[in-house]
């Protein structure tokens, strides 16, 4: 069996071989692999994958080559080459299109990762999966099949055309789906009819020109939001939305929407918030006709009323229930307008109106008539980024006064206004709150617009971003609104304010940011429980501000935190992005009501005595706003970046001036040691002989015979003087002939280094004649000279060297330091004093015989 084994794999490898014979060795060897079933080393892997693109067009060229050829046998040849280059191919791309986000996370974000289709892999613990983005263009049947515990699926901006109808069966626990701007033209009720859970689901941008012929979402009994629609849309059907009860929000965008079903909208029962995106007037009349009552906020984008007739096509909105309606992005006229508010105030229940980048077309001359039981509800209006032409044509809206007196709440931002006409303000008798942010509004066109008996109600007021100058105008325009409690004028250019100011005295908070003001004078208020001074560049903070209690200084020059004195109710406090370097815990400790304080993103120098703050201060973590990831050190260089409460400094960068004291006094103890030890045993001497010795170095081994001066010098004791001087030099320099000899106290030169006198008179001597005894070796005048001697005499190996004993000495008794000269005495003849005279007379007899030598 083994034989025949082998002999039909030899076979199958001889065929492979001539099949593959024209193809390169790289993708021999892939083919070659996949037959077999093996796996290839990756490196190896690799480096031949990319060959397979090319040789799939390399295949089909040999298959179209094979028509013109008479063996049919090669033809099935290629497509076996064909069909494995493909297989291989398509596992490729499934290898290389996984998302591993996955692997590890119940979060799965694989958006913008160029995928073709659903990763593998899913499993049930997937709770979230991010699609978005991608080149996916068919959801299969298996590819969710394991996720069943998944709860958002968002698979936004691809390219999905189909949907295999069983797809998202498992997907029970399903809340949030988008399908939004993909390529669907056909909706499918059964895709959602195991989603017994979803909440949200997104259906726009797509190419469906309908619903479908039945409901769609008769099974979503949870469905809170809603978002469908796109250019193509054409029709809304009656049923279209049968089963679908309540919802918090419903989005239709339909430009081009032509035909809507009268009661395709009714099923639904309740909409807390319905968008309509519909050029078509008729077709928004019969809609908002089928959502009288069950409407809350109705708000209608890119519509334009031109003409009354058009706009008398929304009369029914007069009967509608709503009690909010907003016009986004859409235009009126002058010719309009009188209708609009017509219509707005007939509205039963209606409390709040917003116009929001719309486009109004006139000056503003309209001509209307308001009935006394007109506008009674209406409480809130908002007015943003609204474009007028001719804005500064614009008329003193005398014709729209008597709908203003119940308003509380006005907002008219960002729409170039430079003045609210004084009639006009005094008639907004129940106005609490007033923004008119972003406009044109100077310092004499506000002193005009809140002229007395205007805004008597007024509570909020703000006028951030307009052109005001003079703070002290300002508060003077202001000051007789005796409710204001809040005032925004930030983003204004006041640069330096007086010393003195007018204002409310109910004035509470008080928004100042932005304001190119260079200093704080007593202008502030001291009322104020809120003040918001960011962004000026101060450099300091020192107002007195008893009621105070937050305190914005963001964006600012400080280098310290300001003093607790003057603001001593202080609860919460901003100082991020200053000039800090660090805080105390006596500074904190200041602030005794201090619950808060945000000290992020300055430059903290991170010193010892910051850190141990830091570290041993309980309590500070939940003080500090944004500890600890937006406290980081700026110095030392070496934690530069380093969050301050990781920072441990060693103990030498602590404690720098304790630790060069403490070194100091080692290396003193050190030296003292030394000294110390280099006395006992004898380092001097040895220094003082190196230094001898590296001197009588340089010089000549021997003197010239012409410089010779002395017979010997004569190295001895003071105590042994009267023996040398009485005895010793009379006999020998009185002999026939005299010896002369080299006595220190004689013939060493005066003022001349005592070293160098030694040196010299040894070199200019025959011999050196030591007279040794007790005194000489306890003597330190003999030590030097003997030490500053010794290595030239002894190093030469001569005899120049004689030893005198005058009274027994052993050689043991001599310093082992004399290493040399106790070897002397242990291995040389030496001469010694007798006591006899007949014995004197033969040593002065051997003392001369020596000298002569």
């Amino acid at each position: 069996m083994d034989s025949l084994g082998e002999q039909s794999l030899s076979k199958s490898r001889v065929d492979w071989t001539v099949i593959t014979s024209d193809l390169p060795k790289g993708l021999q060897l892939l083919l070659y692999s996949q037959v077999r079933g093996d796996h290839l080393d990756p490196r190896i892997h690799d480096s031949h994958t990319r060959e397979l693109k090319h040789s799939m067009q390399y295949t089909s060229e040999m298959f179209s080559q094979t028509k013109h050829k008479s063996r049919a046998t090669h033809t099935w040849q290629v497509w076996a080459i064909y069909m494995v280059l493909a297989v291989n191919l398509s596992r490729e791309q499934e290898m290389k299109q996984t998302c591993p986000s996955c692997d590890t996370t119940e979060i799965c974000n694989c958006s913008s990762m160029g995928l073709d289709f659903i990763p593998p892999g899913l499993t049930a613990k997937t709770t979230v999966l991010n699609l978005a983005h991608n080149r996916i263009k068919h959801i299969q049947s298996q590819d969710l099949w394991q996720a069943v515990n998944l709860r958002a699926l968002l698979l936004q901006s691809n390219k999905i055309s189909s949907i295999d109808e069983d797809s998202f069966r498992s997907l029970g626990k399903l809340e949030l789906l988008d399908l939004s701007n993909n390529s669907l033209a056909h909706l499918s009720p059964v895709w959602f009819g195991h989603l017994f859970s979803l909440q949200h689901l997104h259906l726009q941008g797509n190419s469906y020109r309908d619903l479908g012929q039945s409901s769609l979402f008769s099974n979503l009994r949870n469905l809170s939001s809603l978002h469908l629609g796109n250019p193509w849309l054409s029709t809304i059907r009656q049923g279209d939305f049968e089963g679908v009860a309540l919802l918090d929000k419903l989005w239709i965008d339909g430009g081009n929407l032509s035909q809507y079903e009268p009661g395709g909208l009714e099923p639904i029962r309740k909409i807390n918030h319905m968008i309509i995106n519909i050029r078509n007037i008729s077709i928004v009349s019969a809609m908002v006709r089928d959502l009288l009552h069950s409407v809350t906020w109705l708000e209608v984008r890119k519509i334009d009323l031109n003409e009354p007739a058009e706009t008398q096509l929304l009369r029914v909105m007069s009967n509608s229930f709503a009690n909010k309606i907003s016009f986004k992005e859409s235009l009126v006229t002058d010719a309009t307008v009188p209708e609009i508010v017509s219509i707005i105030a007939d509205m039963p229940k209606l409390e709040e109106v917003e116009f929001i980048d719309c486009r109004l077309m006139g000056t503003g001359r309209w001509k209307m008539q308001i009935h006394v039981n007109q506008s009674q509800t209406i409480k809130v209006i908002t007015i943003e980024k609204l474009s007028i032409e001719q804005f500064y044509l614009f008329t003193d809206l005398q014709d729209v006064e008597s709908l203003l007196s119940l308003l509380t709440k006005v907002t008219v931002e960002n729409t170039k206004v430079f003045l609210v006409p004084c009639r006009l303000s005094q008639r907004l008798r129940s106005l609490e709150y007033l923004d008119l942010s972003s406009n044109l509004l100077g310092d004499r066109s506000l002193e005009h617009s809140a002229c007395q008996g205007g805004w008597p109600s007024l509570q909020t007021l703000n006028l951030s971003q307009n052109s005001l100058s003079d703070l002290g105008m300002t508060g003077k325009s202001l000051s007789h609104l005796r409710h204001l409690i809040l005032l925004d004028i930030s983003q204004n250019n006041f640069g330096d304010i007086p010393d003195v100011c007018e204002w409310p005295k109910t004035l509470k908070y008080l928004n100042l940011s932005r304001t190119q003001i260079p200093k704080v004078t007593t202008c502030i208020p001291p009322t104020l429980e809120v003040l918001d001074v960011s962004a000026n560049n101060l450099k300091e903070f020192g107002l007195q501000l008893p009621f105070l209690k937050e305190l914005y200084l963001t964006r600012n020059q400080l280098k310290t935190l300001p003093d607790a004195a003057p603001i001593p109710n202080l609860v919460a406090m901003s100082v991020r992005r200053n000039k800090l370097n660090s805080f105390s815990k006596a500074e904190l400790e200041s602030f005794k009501h201090m619950e808060l304080l945000d000290a992020s993103d300055n430059n903290f120098i991170c010193s010892c005595e910051f850190l141990s703050f830091i570290h041993h201060q309980a309590g500070l973590a939940p003080v500090l706003v944004g500890w600890p990831d937006k406290y980081v050190c700026d110095s030392p260089l070496a934690v530069r970046g380093a969050q301050v409460g990781a920072v441990h400094l060693s103990l030498m960068e602590c404690h720098r001036s304790l630790m060069v004291s403490l070194i100091c006094t080692l290396v003193f103890l050190a030296i003292l040691s030394l000294v110390a030890v280099g006395y006992k045993y004898h380092a001097v001497w040895y220094l003082r002989m190196t230094w001898a010795w590296l001197r009588a170095k340089r010089k000549p081994r021997r003197a010239p015979p012409k410089d010779l001066c002395y017979d010997a010098f004569v190295s001895y004791s003071e105590n042994d003087s009267d023996w040398v001087e009485n005895i010793m030099v009379r006999e020998l320099e009185q002999a026939c002939p005299p010896f002369r000899l080299c006595l220190h106290k004689r013939d060493f030169v005066p003022g001349k280094w005592i070293v160098d006198n030694i040196i010299d008179s040894i070199e200019k001597s025959h011999k050196t004649l030591f007279v040794l005894s007790e005194h000489f070796v306890q003597s330190e005048w003999c030590k030097y000279e003997l030490d500053f001697s010794h290595f030239r005499l002894f190093d030469e190996n001569n005899d120049a060297a004689i030893l005198i004993l005058l009274e027994p000495i052993q050689s043991q008794a001599i310093p082992k330091r004399f290493c040399k000269l106790r070897k002397i005495m242990n291995t040389k003849t030496y001469l010694e004093w007798p006591s006899g005279e007949e014995q004197q007379e033969i040593f002065w007899e051997n003392l001369k015989g020596a000298l002569k030598m």
